[in-house]
């Protein structure tokens, strides 16, 4: 008898978290041999948890699957509600007896540790009361820190908003070269730097802007940042440096915490803001130049101006394969992907223990950061480049929404 499969989204979105469920419920629909409804969940756990979710079995009637694709911002709604430690908690109950109310037999969430966290403690709450449900974890996050697989959905087309964004700003800054300035551009990246990484592709040529580049892996040292930028200057008049918003000092004490105080999220992660407002003044103070500073903020998290055409399409694949490694009994598990070559790009996907994932971070390695922890190999280059190709072109048929609303 076939059993029906519920489908969420979690944590901050990105430009491709909706090809991802667009890629679970097209392989759905097609596999109605083993599935037979579609659910998702509205603002994930937490809103499952209140009984709200819909039918999306009926999008397979409408124009609204494929343009999932190109949709931005989370179509389900998104949540950060933490799942309690203890599996004794009401909560699990709960929950599965929305399952058992639901007859579902499949549940994948999207998302990127924080989520992952959840599929595990559901898993092992599963295993502990005898629970047919499988729990798959489909990845995301422009974070690309999750361990065990080559990158993350979602990164690609954040790191091309970057790097595009980042090249518009070196630009607006080269009009005024007969006077000296300096713009830092804080991107995000709490404890992994991949994301600001990326904006070393907005160089055109060596010793092309952004000149200096920060993440949170090295130290970072104010006085020799200082002495960075007064011999940059003497090269270079317009100066664009990017930083993450986590530089930290190396023992402990975020760059930021040194200009105001920052508070927690549910997860008691410290939610950083205002590194680039820092060190702006700290340079105006340091060197009596102008300085201004950019706080990319949340579009570089989810804009859809810049989709990276591989970023999508990989997005989908995951989500599709997701569904086929429930159906051959997979459970407890993270849909990953293994690069086979940079030239010609070839990455496989495959399924990993997402309990060796949750709450661990892959930073960028030590080896790919060089000059004294201001700058990246090209190692880095040719790693991150496959991951920004190809664009997408949004259909735009005369009478035809751009993008899908729930109802």
């Amino acid at each position: 008898m076939a059993k029906n499969m519920i489908i969420g989204q979690s944590g901050g979105p990105t430009a491709v978290i909706n090809s991802s469920l667009y890629g679970a419920v097209k392989q759905a629909l097609k596999r109605n041999d083993k599935i037979d409804k579609v659910y998702g969940m509205v603002n994930g756990v937490e809103g499952l948890k209140d009984g709200n979710y819909i039918d999306l079995t009926a999008l397979a009637d409408t124009t609204e699957l494929e343009l999932l694709r190109t949709t931005p911002g989370a179509y389900l709604g998104s949540c950060r509600f933490k799942l309690p430690e203890s599996l004794e908690d009401e909560v699990y109950p709960l929950l599965f007896k929305r399952f058992e109310e639901l007859n579902i037999g499949y549940f994948f969430y999207i998302g990127g540790n924080d989520s992952m966290d959840s599929v595990s403690k559901l898993s092992r709450y599963a295993e502990q009361i005898n629970s047919d449900v499988r729990f798959i974890g489909i990845p995301k996050t422009v974070d690309n820190d999750l361990v065990n697989t080559d990158h993350t959905p979602g990164f690609g087309s954040a790191a091309k908003y970057v790097a595009t964004v980042v090249r518009e700003i070196s630009i607006d800054a080269s009009v005024y070269d007969n006077k000296t300035s300096v713009t830092i551009v804080e991107i995000m990246g709490r404890h992994a730097g991949w994301l600001t990484a990326a904006s070393a592709l907005a160089r055109r040529e060596l010793g092309d802007n952004p000149v200096l580049i920060y993440l949170p892996e090295a130290a970072f040292d104010q006085d020799a940042f200082v002495e960075k930028v007064k011999e940059a200057l003497k090269t270079t008049s317009n100066l664009v440096i990017c930083i993450s918003e986590g530089i930290n000092d190396g023992k402990g004490t975020f760059i930021c915490e040194l200009g105001s105080a920052v508070s927690t999220d549910a997860f008691g992660h410290k939610m950083l803001a205002g590194s680039g407002k820092y060190l702006e003044n700290l340079l105006k103070d340091k060197l009596g130049i102008k300085v201004r500073s950019i706080e990319l903020n949340v579009p570089q998290r989810c804009a859809s101006a810049h989709l990276s055409e591989t970023d999508v399409r990989e997005a989908a694949g995951a989500g599709a394969y997701g569904v086929n490694a429930a159906l051959e009994g997979e459970t407890g598990k993270m849909i990953a992907f293994r690069r086979e070559s940079d030239t010609p790009y070839v990455i496989t996907y495959g399924v990993e223990d997402v309990n060796l994932i949750c709450n661990e971070e892959k930073g960028v390695p030590a080896n790919w950061i060089i000059n004294d922890g201001s700058d990246v190999s090209e190692e880095f280059i040719s790693y991150a480049k496959p991951l920004v190709q190809g664009d997408v072109v949004i259909p735009k048929d005369e009478g035809l929404p751009m993008f899908a609303y729930r109802k």
